[in-house]
Order: C-alpha cells, then structure tokens, then sequence
C-alpha cells in the first residue's frame, strides 16, 4: 500500500484518502516527460519565494511546469494557507483544518510582486469553507495591496467556487482583477467523483455573474481531460462557458499526483489537444490553450497580452 506523507509536517498530506485503494499508474509518454527544475533563475525565484513566506500553487499541486515558469521569475502564489477544506480527488493540495488568515499576507505578496518585477501575476488560493465569506475580502486585499506596490502588474485570480457564500464573489469582482478565473476542472458526469465538494452550475453561474457585474472584465476557466470524459462532453462543456461568456479556455492533460487520487484514464494525443483548440476558436472564444501540459497559469502574462489583442481585434472588425 502507497502511504501519502508529507514529510516536512510528519503526517499524512491527504489522510481522507489514506483508506482509498490504490489507482494505477500510467507509464507517461514522451510529450509529457520535462526537465527537473534547478537553473539559476529557478533557484532566484525559489529564494524570494522563501524569503517573504509564500506558499505557490506551483510547488503544493506539483505542477509539471515549474522549472520553466520560476526560471522566467513567473511563480503563481497560493494565498490563506496551504490547507484547503475541500478533498477533490485530482488535487495535490493538502486537506484538513486551515489556520487563521495572516493579515500581513497582502502586504508580503505584495512586496514580492514587486520585488520580482512582475509584469503580470497570477493569485489563487486553497478553499476556504470555514470563513464566512470564504476569504473573499482577503483575495481582495490581495489584489488592493499589489496595486498598490506594483501599479503597472497585470493581476489575473484563480479563485475558488465561493459556495454557499452569499455576496462573496462580488466582494472578489469589485476588486477589479485584470482576469477572473475559475476552472470547470471536468464535465459535470465526473463532478461527484473528481470534484464531489462543488457543483458544476455554480462554478457556471460564477463566471456568468463576473461579466453580468462586470461585462469588461476578462474571465477565463480551465478543464482536465484523460479523466474519462468523452468528446461531446467536453464540447458540452465549451457552449456552456460560452453562454456564461467565458473569454479564454485552457485544457490540459490530467496527472496523477499518487496512487490515491483519482487515476489517468488515457493520455490524450498532442494531435488531440489541437482538434479541441481549434473546436473551442471556432465557438468564439478570444483566446485557447489546449496542450498536454496547458495549466491556468502557464504563459499568463504572454496570454493576457493576446487576449487583449484579440479583443481588440474583434471590436475593429466590428
């Protein structure tokens, strides 16, 4: 039997999944293999990282693309704690009981942003179901404080459902981000085992209620595939973010973070990804990212400066 441990902590990363039985593994083909992390502008990057006490969703979800995105400084940063509430399936995030917010988080995010010299960030953030408003005025205080120390940075959210939160995400949308995001993750068939705390209408009515405040604001969202979803259901998926008037979609290849999550039901095909981006263009989306090893936050300030091009574009042509 595989046992999850995090060994800085010395107790179990994910003890609701410890008497799971394992899944199985999938040999991973060549378009998925990436070099180990270590340049100098990976380990510059990990310094201020740790110099200003911030926790990345790069390192917690074990993201393929680390070592390619610090070493171009670009680190998205994981804000009110690394404990999140939810025990979705897919994620490599830790589950359990959060600790307090750390009101001198803003600032110390902030101070980083700058520090870096980012043109563009990105902030996400663990769930947060034990806060009244699910940590909205925090996300807020983030993205005030980044202006503030950082004005001409591009701030884009990833932010979490906001479930049963009532007033929550207009908290998050008054704060004026550049993008909103919030992922899908999947087809609503494989929500009660991929992602079984949220449900898929109100992760849809999210979005939709970002551009019904908002109707300037760009709003992107994100899906998984390999997790047995079938083709139509993805396309499904592609028409409902576009009636909520989703902007930007990304999709990329599921990984498995160990034998107790959820497995890969297939590697999709590099050639796959490329039908599927070109489907999602044709239903008007402004911007797509569709590769094995596409993430939300992969290329995002590269992706911002299209999406606002596009836009552009779009409102020339009339």
């Amino acid at each position: 039997m595989a046992t999850v441990i995090d060994t800085l902590k010395a107790r179990p990363r994910h003890p609701e999944k410890q008497n799971r039985p394992d899944t199985p593994l999938l040999r991973k083909p060549d378009w998925l293999r990436v070099r180990a992390p270590g340049s100098a502008g990976y380990n510059e990057t990990r310094d201020i990282v740790r110099q200003h006490g911030l926790t990345t969703v790069c390192e917690e979800a074990a993201c393929p693309n680390i070592g390619e995105c610090w070493t171009q400084k670009h680190a998205t940063m994981m804000i009110m704690g690394e404990i999140c509430t939810r025990a979705c399936s897919f994620c490599n995030v830790a589950t359990g009981k959060p600790d307090p917010l750390d009101p001198t988080e803003p600032a110390r995010v902030a101070e980083a942003v700058a520090r870096m010299g980012l043109k563009h960030v990105v902030i996400t953030s663990v769930d947060r179901d034990d806060l009244a408003d699910g940590g909205a005025a925090h996300f807020a205080a983030v993205v005030y404080a980044i202006r503030a120390a950082a004005p001409g940075t591009t701030i884009e959210i990833l932010t979490p459902d906001f479930l049963r939160k009532d007033g929550a995400a207009e908290i998050v949308i008054d704060s004026a981000p550049d993008v909103f995001n919030h992922n899908l993750e999947t087809v609503p068939r494989l929500y009660l085992s991929i992602r079984p705390g949220a449900r898929y209408y109100n992760s849809l009515r999210l979005l939709e209620r970002v551009k019904d405040r908002d109707p300037r604001r760009f709003t992107k969202s994100g899906l998984m595939v390999g997790l047995g979803e079938a083709k139509e259901e993805v396309m499904q998926v592609m028409d409902d973010m576009r009636s909520a008037g989703v902007d930007f979609l990304t999709i990329g290849q599921y990984l498995q973070p160990t034998r107790k999550h959820a497995a890969v039901d297939r590697f999709v095909t590099p050639d796959e990804f490329a039908a599927y981006e070109q489907i999602a263009r044709s239903k008007g989306f402004l911007m797509v990212s569709a590769s094995p090893l596409t993430r939300s936050s992969h290329h995002a300030g590269e992706d911002f400066a299209r999406l606002k091009a596009a836009r552009e574009a779009k409102e020339a042509a009339g």
